[in-house]
């Protein structure tokens, strides 16, 4: 029992140092806790999409994709390109910033929509695979079978604590974002996140080359 313990607490702070970090997926997800639009839904897959790409890792598929240079290419170029589409609405809001009260009662996006976008920032991020299935995969293999299934349950938690926390702590920041001012500078700063990760992407292919 406390070998399995020790083994979740591990899969929990490698998550989450893993996820902490701003990038697209919580970029997109900070956004939509800030503007109040369907937060659960949001934050529900970006937790649902780790955890099922923490259990393929642990299930041994991560060192099988990582034999794969093909699968990873696909990946980079994709979510490259959809990464800077994505940058580029966010350029084009922050010129003409909405307020929080604005989009409080309302949505501009529908439900639809917004999970479309959360598993694409989520499941185009070549960052997301090597993250949770080929390295939290490989160090999950270092465990026994069981201690193996309690790594991957610790990972999954963090990941959901984290994007639970992320998506409604953000009502914290509720009263600095009634100024446009705000947002543009949000949707500004999401826009560089986006194209620096598109960036990175392809420069990481054009380097293997």
């Amino acid at each position: 029992m406390h070998d399995l313990l020790i083994a979740s607490m591990k899969g929990f702070g490698l998550a989450a140092g893993l996820i902490i970090a701003i990038g697209a997926q919580n970029a997109y997800v900070l956004a939509k806790g800030l503007r109040r639009e369907h937060v659960f839904l949001v934050a529900s897959i970006g937790a649902l999409s780790d955890a099922l790409l923490v259990a393929i890792g642990v299930s041994g598929v991560g060192t099988l994709v990582a034999r794969t240079p093909w699968l990873t290419q696909l990946a980079a170029w994709g979510g490259a390109t959809f990464l800077i589409v994505y940058g580029a609405s966010s350029f084009h809001r922050a010129l003409n910033p909405g307020t929080l009260e604005g989009a409080r009662g309302t949505s501009n996006q529908s439900w639809q929509a917004a999970a479309l976008t959360m598993l694409a920032v989520t499941f185009l991020n070549p960052h997301v695979y090597l993250d949770t299935v080929v390295l939290l995969g490989s160090i999950a293999g270092q465990f026994q079978l069981n201690e193996r299934w309690a790594f991957a349950i610790g990972a999954m938690s963090a990941s959901f604590v984290w994007f639970c926390g992320l998506c409604y702590g953000a009502a914290a920041l509720a009263p600095l974002f009634r100024a446009p001012m705000a947002w543009r500078v949000l949707d500004v700063l999401i826009g560089i996140v986006m194209w620096a990760i598109a960036l990175s992407l392809v420069w990481g292919e054009w380097a293997e080359q």
